[in-house]
């Protein structure tokens, strides 16, 4: 997945091994011999011959490992685009569209310097810490898989994550592009194994219940709502290129109060142009915190910050910006100060 003009750049940054076929990565230090590629034919798609019993795969197994800075975790740029890879072990809900790539990357390095394995429980995430792991459902039909994040990508308008072929085939995926909820799942889930228990619908409320304590409010997107600039590096030739509406996942947020005068009044209608999400809660009060928070260290930015209530949740931007450009600098200006994971998206 990881364009093929820095495939070298991906290799040198972070020399790793195979993953095993449960996707959760060798254990450190072991020998594992490369994938062979089952690329003939130069086109993307299914495997001609694939294993038997690929459902049966086990999800990838949750592991605390090592975010390290630099490498595959520097911020980068694909056609113009510019991405900021998570640096923080923090919670992060996504809501968005998944393809998957297969034969045609099989063997290939991928940004983490392992071998893509399409058999491997594994994805593409443009901006998740690498290496990750992650809950991706299905609410079509309820499946949910834990893949691990070792690759960037998928980088196309409105797509948020690119699924190994097995890990689409679990979730039922294989006939194209569809809507899916991603979770990260966090050190502290991990070592507590809360993450066994904790489903992406109860992800929401816990990560805005989190935020009181960490200096770091939860990331919630929703990219489906507004999608980022077209930018196919690789298409996927298998995939479907028009994708069926995607529904709202979300509980009912609360309704917006502005009894206290110290808390921001939720706008009605945002006026058209482009704005930088900086969050978006199930919970008023999560919004207001955030609201707060950036008033207070970012008073340059406090005059253009606003609460909208929209498709459910309490989204915390700021705007309007007359052009992208201008939004993009700002939402990086923000992620550098307040180490948010600020987004760009247009009203019209």
């Amino acid at each position: 997945m990881w364009p093929a003009a820095l495939t070298l750049t991906a290799v040198l940054w972070l020399v790793g091994c195979a993953s095993t076929p449960g996707g959760s990565g060798p254990a450190p230090g072991a020998k594992v011999a490369p994938v062979p590629s089952l690329n003939t034919s130069g086109r993307d798609g299914p495997p001609e011959a694939p294993p038997a019993n690929l459902a049966d795969v086990p999800d990838a197994e949750p592991r605390v490992e090592t975010i390290k800075p630099g490498g595959a975790n520097k911020p980068y740029e694909i056609a113009g685009q510019r991405y900021q890879p998570l640096a923080g072990d923090v919670p992060y809900v996504e809501r968005g569209l998944a393809s998957w790539y297969g034969r045609k990357f099989h063997g290939r390095p991928t940004a983490s310097g392992e071998p893509y394995d399409m058999y491997a429980m594994t994805a593409a995430h443009p901006t998740l810490p690498i290496p990750s792991y992650a809950r991706v459902r299905n609410p079509a039909n309820g499946h949910e898989v834990v893949v691990r994040i070792n690759d960037r990508g998928p980088f196309h308008s409105g797509r948020i994550i690119d699924l190994s072929y097995t890990a689409a085939l679990k979730l039922g995926l294989l006939r194209g592009v569809a809507p899916v909820e991603v979770e990260r799942l966090t050190h502290d889930a991990i070592r507590t194994g809360a993450w066994r228990q904790q489903t992406p619908g109860q992800a929401v409320a816990v990560a805005a219940t989190a935020s009181v304590a960490r200096p770091t409010p939860p990331v919630v997107q929703d990219i489906t709502s507004a999608p980022p600039p077209a930018t196919a590096a690789r298409p996927v030739a298998s995939m479907a290129e028009v994708a069926p509406p995607v529904p709202d996942m979300s509980a009912p947020a609360s309704p917006p109060t502005t009894d206290n005068p110290d808390l921001a009044p939720a706008a009605a209608t945002p006026a058209r142009g482009f704005w930088v999400q900086l969050g978006a809660f199930r919970q008023r009060d999560g919004a207001d915190r955030l609201h707060q928070r950036l008033s207070s260290d970012l008073s340059w930015l406090a005059p253009l910050l606003s609460v909208f209530s929209d498709r459910n949740l309490m989204r915390v931007q700021a705007g309007p910006y007359a052009d992208r450009a201008e939004a993009s600098r700002v939402a990086q200006r923000v992620r550098a100060c307040a180490s948010l994971a600020a987004v760009v998206i247009e009203r019209r």
